[in-house]
């Protein structure tokens, strides 16, 4: 019984081991990635001010057309 329960704790050393290397390599993958995902962040920040500027500017000349068709 205690060798077979040693096995187990042996095995889920290797499991922990396993996962904490993996972690690591994750997190390593992560951290390369992140000046990227920052920069998406910018560019998406961009686009959202892109887009309201547009809609603004839409509207605009919606207005500006119809002073001059009513005009």
């Amino acid at each position: 019984m205690n060798k077979l329960t040693s096995l187990k704790y042996l095995e889920m050393k290797d499991i922990a081991i396993n996962i904490s290397r993996n972690l690591k390599d994750l997190n390593q993958k992560y951290a390369g990635l992140q000046p990227y995902l920052d920069q998406i962040n910018i560019i998406e920040e961009q686009v959202a001010a892109l887009e309201q500027a547009a809609y603004k500017l839409d509207a605009y000349s919606k207005k500006l057309g119809n002073h001059f068709y009513l005009s």
